[in-house]
C-alpha cells in the first residue's frame, strides 16, 4: 500500500525497554509510551518516495504562526568564547524587527528581568537542523499544537539557534559544529535555575538532533532534561557523508546544497570568522559539496586531520549508549540525507532508554501529508505530552560498583578524541 503513501513503521528497541510508572499508578514502558504515541503514517501519495519529499522542503511558506522573543547570551567558558541566541516563544510579539526572522523580536532589558517563574508547565528545548533556525516550518509544525494547547496542558518552548544562524551575528571567530553541545548546556543550566519547577524536554532536527543526543549522551545520569525526541538524526555522520557522495543526486543537489548554505553561513560572519589563522579562505570560496567544508573549515577549527575523523568523532551512533533518559527517534527509511545505512540498529537493541521508528516513506525532515501537514508532529507532540502528563519520570539510576572491586574492560561511548 506504499504507493498509496500507506507508510510502513517499523520499531527498533532493545529486548526489555526502559520501565515507566504511570501518574495513575499503572506500568508500562518505553516502547508502549513511543508505539501510543505513534498514529498510522499517511503521506501525500503524489510525494511518492524520499526524494519528492525531500525537495518539497524548498517550497517555503511561514508556516505557523509561531511569535518568539530573542535573548543573545555570552558564553561563561573562555574556551567557547563567543554570544548565541535563543528564541523564546510567546503568545505575541510587538513591532517586527526587520534584522529578525519573521515573528520575532528582542526582549528588552526589563522583560527578561522579569521572565523567571515558579509555574511548573513543562517546557521544551528544540535545536535545530543545519544552518536552519527557530523560523523553519518543521520545528514550528510541533511547537504549535504544546504552547497552543488550553490550561494546564500548555507548554513553555525556546528555540537555540546556532551560531551565526537565524540572523544572530556572531562574536568570535567560534562557530558551530555537530559536537556542539557547549551552548545547550549553558542555556539548560540556565533553564533550571530561571524555572526550577518546570521539567524540562528536548527536541532535535536533523544536526540538532545528532547535537542533542551527544549533549544528552555527555551528561549521561546527570542529564537535566526529563525525555527527548530526535527527528530525521544522521548518526553516523561518515556514512552519510560516503553515501551523499556516491550518487549524482546525493553529490550534485543534497551535499552540494548544504555545502553553499554553509559557504554562505561563513562569508556573511567573515568579519568574525576570519580572526581564525586556521581557515584558509581562498580555499573555502572554492568548494562545492558539505564535505569539503568540512575538510577546510571544522577540521582545521577543530583540529580534525581529516573530515572523516570529525565525522567519527562528532557522530551520535555510539552516544545514544551513554544516554540515561528515555528518547524517541524517528527517522525515515527513504531519507536521501540521514540514510538508512547510517541509523543505529544495532545500538538501538543495547539500550533500554531509546527507542526508533522508522517509516518507510517520508523524506528528509518532510513527512508531508496530505494539505501540507507534516506527519512527524503527531507522534512527537504525542510522545512529549505523554511523557509530561501521564508518566512519572525519576531520576535514572545508576549502578554503584564496590570500592573493593576490580572493574571490568568496558565500553565508554563518550571517551571522545577531541577535547580540551
Amino acid at each position: 500500500m506504499e504507493w498509496l503513501g500507506h507508510a510502513k513503521t517499523t520499531f527498533t528497541h532493545s529486548p526489555v525497554t526502559l520501565s515507566l510508572k504511570k501518574k495513575d499508578g499503572t506500568a508500562t514502558d518505553l516502547l508502549a509510551i513511543c508505539q501510543e504515541a505513534t498514529p498510522p503514517c499517511r503521506l501525500n501519495p503524489l510525494l511518492f518516495n524520499g526524494h519528492v519529499q525531500t525537495m518539497l522542503t524548498v517550497v517555503k511558506n511561514d508556516g505557523p504562526p509561531i511569535h518568539y522573543k530573542r535573548k543573545v547570551f555570552e558564553h561563561e567558558d573562555p574556551a567557547y568564547a563567543g554570544s548565541f541566541a535563543v528564541d523564546f516563544v510567546v503568545q505575541t510579539s510587538s513591532e517586527p524587527d526587520e534584522s529578525l526572522p519573521i515573528r520575532t523580536t528582542y526582549y528588552s532589558d526589563e522583560e527578561f528581568e522579569g521572565i523567571a517563574s515558579l509555574d511548573n508547565r513543562p517546557m521544551l528545548v528544540v535545536l535545530h537542523g543545519l544552518s536552519g533556525g527557530s523560523y523553519e516550518i518543521y520545528l514550528k509544525h510541533v511547537l504549535e499544537p504544546l504552547v497552543d494547547a488550553e490550561g494546564d496542558l500548555q507548554w513553555e518552548a525556546c528555540v537555540i539557534n546556532s551560531r551565526g544562524c537565524a540572523k544572530h551575528k556572531i562574536t568570535s571567530s567560534i562557530l558551530y559544529n555537530a559536537r556542539a553541545t557547549w551552548d545547550s548546556r549553558q542555556t539548560i543550566k540556565w533553564l533550571r535555575k530561571t524555572f526550577p519547577n518546570r521539567p524540562l524536554f528536548g527536541i532535535g532536527f536533523s544536526l540538532g538532533a545528532n547535537i542533542l543526543v551527544n549533549y544528552i549522551g555527555e551528561e549521561g545520569p546527570h542529564c537535566m532534561l526529563k525525555a527527548a525526541v530526535v527527528c530525521s538524526n544522521p548518526w553516523n555522520l561518515e556514512a552519510g557523508s560516503l553515501a551523499l557522495q556516491r550518487t549524482w543526486l546525493g553529490r550534485e543537489v543534497y551535499s552540494k546544497t548544504m555545502g553553499s548554505n554553509m559557504k554562505r553561513l561563513i562569508e556573511l560572519h567573515h568579519d568574525q570568522v576570519c580572526k581564525n589563522e586556521k581557515l584558509d579562505f581562498e580555499k573555502i570560496r572554492h568548494i562545492k559539496y558539505l564535505h569539503e567544508f568540512d575538510r577546510e573549515v571544522q577540521g582545521p577549527t577543530w583540529g580534525y586531520p581529516t573530515e572523516g575523523a570529525y565525522y567519527r568523532d562528532a557522530s551520535s551512533t555510539d552516544s545514544i549508549l551513554a544516554c540515561k533518559i528515555p528518547i524517541f527517534a524517528i527517522n525515515a527509511a527513504d531519507d536521501p540525507i540521514a540514510v538508512n545505512e547510517a541509523l543505529p540498529y544495532q545500538e538501538m537493541q543495547q539500550t533500554p532508554y531509546a527507542i526508533l521508528c522508522t517509516t518507510s516513506l517520508g523524506g528528509h525532515l518532510s513527512w508531508f501529508e496530505i494539505g501540507g501537514h507534516r506527519w512527524h508532529a503527531r507522534p512527537c507532540v504525542n510522545f512529549l505530552n505523554k511523557m509530561a502528563f501521564e508518566v512519572e519520570i525519576e531520576a535514572p539510576c545508576t549502578s554503584m560498583t564496590n570500592g573493593n572491586e576490580i572493574p571490568e574492560p568496558h565500553f565508554d561511548p563518550m571517551r571522545r578524541k577531541w577535547h580540551i
